[in-house]
């Protein structure tokens, strides 16, 4: 005799691949009329306040390949250090920064660039100031579970020793995974999903 079920059962994971490209920027498949422009596409504008940099990105797999089918979206705080988001009790900030964006790997370098200006010091949840950083999560065909990780700034050596979640890191050899390195205007950060240098993911 058949039994009724009278519990939610979790669903099975999936993927977010290989079609997360079209799913998300179609305009960045060649796929028009779904959207004017890529969500997420674009973060700043001509009245945007703060440094202006550029943030390149690569994802590697662990046979240390670039990943040409990724997709990779970031967020962080204004040049001021506030959130743009209702949650944001410090004040308001620029309302010519969207906080967020999206951008998929380029299909023969596995690289994504994002236009974007380097964050203000946030507070940590006691109060303490965090170093400048930007969160990042990456999804791709093979990873079931989205990864969050942060970037940091090579250039910020002193505010990174004080940083209370890099303090947290036990092995202390793994840092370097999350620090960007700058030329120019551009920091350069490598996100690679396993291997001797796999970078810090956290579970949040």
């Amino acid at each position: 005799m058949a039994q009724t079920l009278e519990r939610l059962k979790e669903s099975a994971s999936q993927t977010a691949g290989p079609y997360v490209h079209i799913g998300l920027m179609p305009n960045f498949c060649g796929i028009g009329g779904v959207y004017a422009h890529d969500l997420g596409a674009t973060m700043v504008n001509e009245k945007t306040k703060g440094e202006r940099i550029r943030i390149k990105i690569r994802v590697i797999d662990g046979a240390d390949t670039p990943l040409k089918d990724a997709l990779v979206e970031i967020w962080q705080a204004d040049a001021a250090g506030l959130y743009n988001s209702p949650s944001e009790l410090r004040g308001s900030a620029d309302p010519n920064f969207s906080g967020w964006g999206r951008q998929a790997t380029d299909m023969t370098s596995g690289e994504c660039l994002f236009e974007t200006v380097k964050p203000g010091r946030v507070p940590f949840i006691d109060g303490r100031p965090m170093a400048p950083h930007i969160t990042a999560w990456i999804v791709a065909r093979g990873i079931n579970i989205g990864l969050h990780t942060r970037i940091y700034f090579g250039d910020e050596e002193k505010a990174n020793a004080q940083d209370p979640v890099l303090a947290r890191i036990e092995h202390r050899n793994r840092i370097g995974t999350l620090i960007a390195s700058r030329e120019g205007d551009t920091y350069a950060f490598d996100i690679r999903l396993q291997g001797d240098d796999e970078t810090v993911f956290f579970d949040i």
